[in-house]
């Protein structure tokens, strides 16, 4: 089966709203056949509750359609909140797009 990868850039707060946008992002995304989604959170400053919600639900979207959810270039903060949450154990994080395309894309 050929790899369909898309990579999202988020940018700014990742909150109520903007998690709703994702997760209708993301549905579109899916519906289209995409089997690996790459989230690109280099641009996001903040995440609260709602936009991790948001992000729980994107993944499990992806994983319903039999496809892979990855995320890359997490800042400090972003790192700091999924490891309060233990989310860093629930998503597979990259340095940034480069290190996902050396790790993933050779690999499939």
């Amino acid at each position: 089966m050929k790899m369909s990868v898309t990579v999202l850039e988020l940018s700014g707060n990742l909150d109520g709203i903007r998690g709703n946008e994702l997760r209708r992002e993301v549905s579109n995304i899916v519906s289209n056949g995409v089997n690996v989604l790459l989230l690109d959170l280099k641009e996001v400053s903040f995440i609260d509750s709602s936009g991790l919600g948001a992000l729980v639900a994107a993944m499990q979207m992806v994983r319903t359609a039999n496809g892979k959810f990855f995320v890359c270039s997490i800042s400090a903060q972003v790192r700091m909140l999924f490891e309060l949450t233990k989310m860093d154990r629930i998503f597979q994080t990259f340095a940034d797009q480069d290190e996902f395309k050396r790790q993933v894309w050779t690999t499939q």
